[in-house]
């Protein structure tokens, strides 16, 4: 009895360590990079750290920023919402990206994610602008004035 409530006790103590991104309050949330509120399940990121630490950001661009300047970025797992799924986080290194003068960005960067090639290729066509892949982005960044 009392080995099976320490395996219990072990298991439910390893889960509550494990992290991973939490469901941002938009309009309460706060982006950490540019300090604006978080508001639009379009375009919000998040990073967490290595030690479970989770950081906020209204843009794919204050993320990018957030990632070249702050050692707190080095070996964090990063998180975009998307344009076609608003509020989900998805991977940031696995979106799919679209600079488009039709879709405003909250930093002025006309950046958009989104899930798949193909939800990226359909608002492209509608709305015109160029892809970008992940990559790309840190020196597309560096161009816009935040």
């Amino acid at each position: 009895m009392t080995l099976r409530l320490f395996i219990i006790t072990a298991i439910l103590s390893f889960s509550a360590c494990q992290s991973g991104p939490k469901p941002i309050d938009y309009g309460s949330d706060m982006c950490q990079f540019c300090k604006m509120s978080i508001v639009d399940p379009r375009y919000g990121a998040e990073l967490v750290t290595e030690k479970g630490r989770v950081i906020m950001f209204d843009a794919v661009e204050c993320l990018v920023n957030f990632v070249a300047t702050d050692a707190a970025a080095k070996g964090a797992m990063l998180y975009v919402n998307t344009y076609d799924r608003p509020g989900e986080l998805f991977e940031a290194q696995t979106a799919h990206y679209l600079i488009s003068q039709k879709l405003p960005s909250p930093m002025g960067g006309f950046l958009t994610a989104f899930t798949t090639e193909e939800a990226r290729r359909q608002l492209q066509h509608e709305k015109s602008g160029e892809p970008i892949s992940w990559d790309a982005l840190p020196a597309y960044v560096k161009t816009i004035r935040l």
